[in-house]
């Protein structure tokens, strides 16, 4: 079972269409439409990334085919105009390329996606030779785990070493990407370093949480110190779910200072 943190290498599509530099303006468009892409990367001899050629690079063609632009546009719109009468990738693709190398996380690809207004990004190694291409929906596919999985990882990845006395009255649920911590813990301090690890799990949607301390238990009270808890809270049997009626308060996430002593 695969585990947090994943990195690009994990989600990205490999083997990629490439072009040379060399690639005429029809056999571009012709790779385009035949792998069903919007653009492609341009290799040097050895493999290394130079530039990628896109849809937006080559539409340029076409509009300004009739096009008589103005003086003040010509000089707006130099690259766009060069590019219009471009007929090889060397000329055609945007340089330098926007890459992400393949053991980057998947946080640091969606930031540049953002960042560039990008759909897509060539992976590549450390010495730059193409491996892969990562986008939008590769990011994406970490949500695709199943609850069953999220549950193990935040189980083993975060309740065993967080909550090491009271782990075994802490009970993970997960529907739909939505985990939720609920139980009685020693110490309610961590519950924002829980929360904030559990976020960090790769496909989880969001967290709840109803844990108290054993103050709050032994009263009967919920997290939010208004619902009763059904006892004996926090310990679970066949059949059993220790979850207080009505929805679990939200985790919220310790903003700043030092980790405590799992409880």
């Amino acid at each position: 079972m695969r585990h947090t943190p994943y990195v690009v290498a994990d989600v990205m599509t490999n083997p990629v269409v490439a072009v040379a530099p060399r690639a005429g303006f029809k056999e571009i468009v012709e790779t385009l439409r035949k792998w069903k892409v919007s653009a492609v990367p341009v290799l040097e001899g050895d493999g290394r990334v130079t530039g990628v050629v896109s849809e937006a690079d080559l539409l340029g063609k076409e509009e300004f085919r009739d096009a008589d632009p103005s003086r003040l546009e010509q000089m707006r719109r130099l690259d766009d105009l060069r590019k219009a009468g471009a007929v090889t990738a060397r000329e055609l693709m945007s340089v330098p390329a926007v890459t992400v190398r393949e053991d980057a996380s998947l946080a640091q690809a969606a930031r540049t996606m953002a960042q560039g207004g990008l759909k897509r990004l060539p992976v590549v190694d450390a010495s730059g030779m193409l491996r892969g291409i990562v986008s939008r929906s590769d990011l994406l596919k970490v949500f695709l785990r199943s609850d069953d999985d999220l549950a193990e990882e935040v189980r083993t990845e975060v309740v065993e070493p967080l909550f090491r006395v009271s782990r075994e009255n802490v009970l993970v649920t997960v529907v739909d990407g939505v985990v939720t911590l609920s139980g009685v813990v020693q110490d309610t301090a961590l519950v924002p370093v829980a929360a904030r690890m559990v976020r960090a799990v790769e496909g989880v949607v969001d967290v709840e949480c109803d844990l108290v301390g054993p103050g709050a238990a032994a009263l009967g009270l919920s997290s939010s110190g208004q619902r009763p808890l059904s006892p004996p809270y926090g310990q679970t049997g066949p059949g059993s779910r220790a979850v207080s009626p009505g929805k679990p308060s939200v985790c919220h996430d310790r903003p700043s200072g030092s980790i405590p002593n799992p409880s």
